[in-house]
Formats: C-alpha cells, sequence, structure tokens
C-alpha cells in the first residue's frame, strides 16, 4: 500500500547545515513566523496566486534558512518543522493557483517531508491531498488518487474530524476525475462518509485552526462539483445555488470557481441562456483576477457551450469572447 513516504522529496532539503552560525532560535522566532503564515493564509482567501507568489516563495525561502542554519532546542525545530509545513501547503496552492505546477509539488513534497519529520500526520495528510488535488486536475488522475487515499491511510483513525472529511472530500475528487462508473461510485461512496466525518464535531481530537474552512457548505461545494463532473446537474444545480446564495462575495477567486461550475452545470440541464448568463458573470470576475485556475474553468465553459452556439445569447458571449 504506498504511503507518503513514496511522495518525499529525493534528497533532504531540510537537512540542518553541519555548521550553523545563525542566531539562536527560541519560541518569539517561530511566532514570528507563526503569526506571518496565518497572514498569507487570510490573503489567499481573497488574493489569488498571481498576486501572492513572490511574496509566498521569500517567505518560505526564509523559513528553510532560518531552520536550516540557526540553532534551536529539538521542541523549537518541531515547531518550525510544522510551520514550515503550514507554510508549504500555502505556498504550494498559490503557485498551483499562479500555473505553477512543477514548482507546487516541489513546494507540497518540502512540506509533506517537514510535517512528517514533525511528527504532524495531521498536516502531512492536508499537504499531501493539496498536492493530490493538483494531480488530479493536471492529467496525472492515477497518481492524485494514490496520494488522496495514502493521505487517509497515514493520518490514521485518530485524526481529528475535519481533516478525514477533507481527506475524503479530495479522495471523492481523485475518484471523478479518474472516471469511469466504479469511480463515480467510490466518489459519492467518500463523499458520504466525509459529511459523517464533519458531523463527529467535536468529538476526538479537536481539528486544527488551519481548517477553520472546512464546513458542511464547503462540503456541498465539492458534492456539486462531483455531481456536475458526473453530469447529473439536476443534483448539482440546486446545491450550487444554495452555496453560491450564502457566499462570501469578497471571496472573488473562489465566487467565480464556483459559479463556473454552476455554467457548466447548466449546460448539462440543457438551460443555454441562463448557462451565459453566469458564464458572463465567472468572465468579468475573471478578468480581474491572476489565478490560472479560473482562466482554465473560462475555457472549460467556452467549449462547453459551443454546443449552443445558435443560441443568440451564447453566441454572442462567444463573438465577445472568441480569444479565450
Amino acid at each position: 500500500m504506498p504511503t507518503l513516504a513514496d511522495f518525499l522529496p529525493d534528497d533532504d532539503p531540510l537537512s540542518l547545515l553541519e555548521a550553523r552560525t545563525g542566531r539562536r532560535i527560541g519560541v518569539g522566532q517561530v511566532d514570528d513566523l507563526r503569526q506571518r503564515v496565518h497572514g498569507l493564509r487570510l490573503a489567499d482567501d481573497v488574493l489569488a496566486g498571481g498576486d501572492l507568489i513572490r511574496p509566498a516563495l521569500r517567505e518560505l525561502r526564509s523559513a528553510v534558512k532560518l531552520y536550516r542554519g540557526g540553532s534551536h532546542s529539538d521542541e523549537v525545530g518541531r515547531q518550525l518543522l510544522r510551520q514550515m509545513g503550514e507554510l508549504a501547503q500555502i505556498a504550494g496552492r498559490i503557485a498551483s493557483d499562479a500555473g505553477q505546477h512543477r514548482e507546487a509539488e516541489r513546494i507540497y513534497r518540502l512540506g509533506i517531508s517537514a510535517a512528517r519529520q514533525a511528527e504532524d500526520y495531521t498536516l502531512a495528510g492536508n499537504i499531501a491531498g493539496s498536492l493530490a488535488y493538483q494531480l488530479s486536475n493536471t492529467g496525472r488522475e492515477s497518481e492524485g488518487l494514490t496520494l488522496a487515499q495514502a493521505a487517509l491511510n497515514d493520518a490514521g483513525t485518530d485524526a481529528p474530524p475535519k481533516a478525514r472529511a477533507l481527506y475524503l472530500d479530495r479522495i471523492a475528487w481523485a475518484h471523478t476525475k479518474a472516471g469511469g462508473i466504479e469511480n463515480g461510485q467510490q466518489a459519492m461512496r467518500a463523499l458520504g462518509e466525509a459529511g459523517q466525518a464533519l458531523s463527529e464535531g467535536s468529538a476526538g481530537t479537536e481539528s486544527p485552526a488551519y481548517l477553520y474552512w472546512v464546513d458542511a457548505g464547503e462540503l456541498r461545494v465539492m458534492e456539486s462539483r462531483v455531481y456536475t463532473e458526473l453530469h447529473r446537474p439536476l443534483r448539482a444545480v440546486p446545491l450550487l445555488r444554495g452555496a453560491l446564495s450564502k457566499y462570501d462575495a469578497t471571496h472573488t477567486r473562489e465566487l467565480a470557481l464556483y459559479l463556473s461550475w454552476l455554467a457548466v452545470a447548466l449546460v448539462d440541464a440543457n438551460e443555454p441562456e441562463e448557462a451565459a448568463a453566469v458564464a458572463e458573470r465567472v468572465i468579468t470576475l475573471a478578468s480581474d483576477i491572476p489565478s490560472e485556475r479560473t482562466a482554465e474553468r473560462v475555457r472549460v465553459f467556452l467549449r462547453r457551450l459551443q454546443d449552443f452556439a445558435d443560441v443568440p445569447e451564447v453566441a454572442e458571449l462567444l463573438a465577445e469572447h472568441q480569444a479565450a
């Protein structure tokens, strides 16, 4: 059975330097790094990868240098590794959103290594799930499914409720992207298990703070996206409409992404006029977002709308955005 160890970097980018001439690192420096990591995480909620890629990589390089070159106690070292893992998860997501998939994969693998060295297997699973999500979305569906399952297996049955729900959500997506009837059934089963895991609430281990965004609403969004990929618009459209009616409009990138799934689901539902209206809104939002993910979603629904090119609303949209 594959494990996360199979996805570690070939070398050891976190090996300590034999001659560490930097300053003595204490809890104060760890707290400073924790605050910067949290700030970058909050920025990622409202800004796209193209806006954040440079500061994210700069923070990651500084954190690695701090860990490798400074002297510190074992406990401080573990805390530094944990913060590097969290930082790598955010930086990897930012790089992926900016379309720098090779760089994102390198960052994610470094983060898995840091989390495992810190013996934080919940965090390692979260980072691995992020990489699995990228693999599934970039033509490496088999690898994505293998890694998503390894993330769940390595974290074990004691993983916090929100973490287990997120692992299972990513397994569901990986099965969906892998295609086929059996994978579709496995995806639906994983979604059910994710909902059950989340319903455990505060039972057992407390979920880490960085999973603040994992809630029932996010699970419904993933469920709706799975239904969209499986061409089941009667299930997807109501779920997406419900989720979007309550969504924070300041999270522009995510709003555009979720609306893009609604546009595709409406195409499948044979509602091209409404699909075109939603697509126009996505294009307007995406025009100011330096995100490769949103750009790719625009390309996806424009291709799907070609089937309705004789519908006036669609024809007008396609003519206006032919370059896309």
